[in-house]
């Protein structure tokens, strides 16, 4: 296959740019897809972006199809949806056509085992399925959380992943959620989501279960003072390089408080015995069919752009969701 392609380098701490990405034809079991639309993973992709890796992360930070090493040049990203063009072996064939979802960097055509790409179900949008490594993250999130039937929970920062868990608690019954953010402007977010927004300082306290997805500290020791005894805090935040220094005195003991972490590459050991990566994927799809999640990308750019947009989130992400990226 000799038509242009080109793939998105991060180039630490602060430049990108697009590369050639040469294909070879599909071999026996692959595809060759091409992309319709890729999504910015804000939190994640701007660390790696800055150079913020740890060493001690460069092996349990690879994506699916990274190219480079860390601290970089290195091809990262893992939200792509995609049209199968061609493939390797009828299986293969069977899904010419198809719009698909991978865990691929942001790249405008490339070939991977047919294994790797997941259909998008009936009634889903192509442009909705970039928040669908958001939605697994969430999903092993609340898995990890384990709220139940009229638990008060708040959920600490309003990203794309914090509001995702929000919902998802949301639609368990009689759960009063709370979505905590600093930011007013994330009200209008909460109510499309059917959620209650508040402000930091306006949270209510004694809840069951914290969840903080907000990457600030300052986040955290909030889910420390807004947890009730016995209650459950499940932090989602990755700082890289940063130190994170806690509170733990006071009453987090006497309150006999849990501090649990939750990451999306490992699902947790509930549910291993019967579920793997691509039911949880699917599940995370079939999810998404909700109209009302579309409030969760902030904007869209064209692949051309993605350098320039990526060193403006490295720098001043405020205000961003979704950040989603269209393909000639």
């Amino acid at each position: 296959m000799s038509q242009a392609n080109l793939a998105f380098w991060s180039l630490p701490p602060d430049r990108g740019e697009l590369r050639p990405a040469p294909l070879p034809p599909p071999g026996d079991g692959d595809v060759c897809v091409r992309s319709l639309y890729s999504g910015i993973s804000r939190g994640t992709e701007c660390l790696v972006f800055r150079g913020e890796v740890p060493a001690s992360e460069y092996q349990r930070m690879r994506a699916p199809f990274q190219q480079g090493e860390f601290p970089g040049p290195v091809k990262y990203g893992y939200i792509s949806v995609g049209v199968v063009e061609d493939g390797g072996g009828s299986a293969a064939r069977a899904l010419v056509g198809k719009t698909v979802f991978c865990l691929h960097p942001h790249q405008q055509r490339y070939i991977v085992p047919a294994s790797a790409v997941v259909p998008l179900p009936a009634g889903l949008p192509a442009a909705r399925a970039v928040l669908a490594a958001n939605m697994e993250t969430a999903i092993n999130a609340v898995w990890d959380a384990a709220p139940t039937v009229g638990e008060r929970i708040a959920v600490i920062g309003a990203g794309v992943v914090g509001a995702l868990v929000a919902w998802l608690c949301g639609r368990i019954p009689g759960t009063q959620v709370e979505l905590v953010d600093v930011d007013p402007g994330r009200a209008a977010l909460a109510t499309a989501l059917g959620l209650r927004h508040r402000l930091p300082d306006q949270a209510s306290a004694e809840c069951d279960l914290v969840v903080h997805a907000s990457g600030n500290p300052a986040g955290l020791a909030r889910a420390l003072e807004l947890a009730g005894q016995e209650a459950r805090i499940v932090e989602m935040s990755w700082y890289g390089l940063r130190s994170v220094p806690l509170a733990l005195g006071g009453a987090f003991h006497a309150r006999r408080l849990s501090l649990k972490s939750s990451q999306v590459g490992h699902l947790p050991p509930s549910h291993t015995p019967r579920w793997d990566f691509r039911r949880r994927m699917e599940l995370a799809l079939a999810l998404l069919v909700d109209e009302r999640l579309d409030v969760l990308i902030s904007g869209e750019s064209p692949f051309a752009d993605l350098p320039q947009l990526m060193a403006r989130l490295a720098r001043e992400p405020r205000g961003a969701l979704c950040e989603r990226i269209r393909y000639p």
